[in-house]
C-alpha cells in the first residue's frame, strides 16, 4: 500500500509567518499533499532566531485548507498545561473539521527550551509527565470539557520514539501512531514496526508509522518497511523556496 505524502515544517526564520505557511499549506493541498504537520518549540538556536507559536500556525492553517491531516510533531507534555492543550486541541478539531492529528513526545533539552524556563529536565520525568498527561487529555475530550473534539472516540494520537527504546513503542501501541527519530534505514524502521507491533497483539484499526525524510528520497523502502505516512522534512533551515519547490514537484 502507497503510503500518504506529508509535509513537516520548522517554523523558524522565514516560516515564522503564518500567513506564508497557510499559504503553502494551501498549496499543497492543491498539489495533492495529504498532511501538513509543523514542529512545536518555543525556542531554537543560538541566538534565539524568529520562531512561530504552533498552534496560532495550525489555526491559520486549518482556515486555509480543507483537506489535509494537520497538526504538531511533536508537542511534549512535559511543557505543557494538559487542561490548555485539551482546550487548544478540542478548538482546533472543530475549527478544521475534524482534520487534527496531535503528535506528543517527552521532548529533549537540547535546544534550551526546558531548564531556561524551570521545566524539569530529568527524561524519566518527563515520560511520566507525558504518560499521566495523555490519560487527562483523553478525559477532558470525552466530556469533562465541551464542546468535544469533532473526531470519535477521540482525536488520533502519534507517539514520538527513538529505536531501541522500549518503553516509548509500547506507549504508542496504545495510541494511534509512531513517529521514529532518527531512523537511518529501512532496516531500522522494519525493527520499530515489528516492535511495535508485539505490542499491539491483535488491537484493531488503523495504526500509523511517520516517516521524516529530506526531499528527494524514494519512499517505496520505507514503505515496504511499515511507513504509512512519508513526509518530506527541511530540516533546521527551511526556507520558502525550497518548500515551494517541494510543493511544485507535488508528492512522489
Amino acid at each position: 500500500m502507497s503510503a500518504r505524502r506529508g509535509l513537516y515544517l520548522g517554523l523558524l526564520d522565514e516560516l515564522s509567518d503564518a500567513r506564508l505557511v497557510a499559504e503553502l499549506a494551501a498549496l499543497a493541498e492543491r498539489r495533492g499533499f495529504d498532511g501538513f504537520f509543523v514542529w512545536d518549540h518555543v525556542v531554537y538556536g543560538t541566538p534565539t532566531r524568529p520562531l512561530a507559536d504552533p498552534w496560532i500556525v495550525l489555526s491559520a492553517v486549518a482556515c486555509a485548507t480543507e483537506r489535509v491531516l494537520i497538526g504538531p510533531l511533536v508537542t511534549p507534555l512535559a511543557r505543557r498545561r494538559v487542561h490548555k492543550l485539551a482546550r487548544e486541541t478540542a478548538t482546533l478539531d472543530i475549527l478544521s473539521g475534524g482534520r487534527l492529528v496531535l503528535g506528543v513526545g517527552i521532548g529533549g533539552e537540547s535546544t534550551g527550551e526546558f531548564r531556561p524556563f524551570g521545566e524539569t529536565v530529568d527524561p524519566r520525568e518527563r515520560a511520566r509527565m507525558l504518560d499521566d498527561g495523555l490519560e487527562r487529555l483523553q478525559s477532558y475530550w470525552a466530556g469533562e470539557f465541551e464542546p468535544r473534539p469533532v473526531q470519535r472516540p477521540r482525536i488520533p494520537i502519534w507517539v514520538g520514539a527513538t529505536w531501541p527504546y522500549r518503553r516509548p513503542l509500547r506507549r504508542a501501541a496504545r495510541f494511534d501512531g509512531l513517529v521514529p527519530w532518527a531512523q537511518e534505514t529501512p532496516d531500522q524502521l522494519a525493527e520499530m514496526v515489528a516492535g511495535v507491533n508485539e505490542q499491539r497483539n491483535d488491537r484493531d484499526g488503523r495504526f500509523d508509522i511517520v516517516v521524516l525524510n529530506q526531499s528527494g528520497i524514494d519512499p517505496v523502502l520505507w514503505e515496504a518497511a511499515g511507513a504509512t505516512w512519508c513526509l518530506t522534512d527541511f530540516g533546521e533551515t527551511p526556507t520558502e523556496a525550497e518548500v515551494r519547490a517541494t510543493i511544485e514537484e507535488g508528492p512522489c
